[in-house]
């Protein structure tokens, strides 16, 4: 694969920045939810951000 360049580097930061920072508030989200099928959907929204980040993160190696 071919060496990414700095704006490609600098996007890949604010995604992985925005997939973390979605990973935090859902979680915050369903820690907080009283509803069981609310707990339920977070935790898979979180799930799947968290997925998001591992493949991004994919990119750097």
């Amino acid at each position: 694969m071919a060496a990414l360049t700095q704006k490609e580097l600098l996007a890949l930061e604010d995604q992985l920045n925005a997939e973390q920072l979605l990973v935090k508030k859902f979680k915050s989200y369903a820690t907080a939810a009283q509803d069981g099928q609310i707990r339920t959907t977070c935790e898979q929204q979180a799930n799947r951000h968290k997925q998001h980040y591992d493949t991004l993160m994919g990119y750097l190696y």
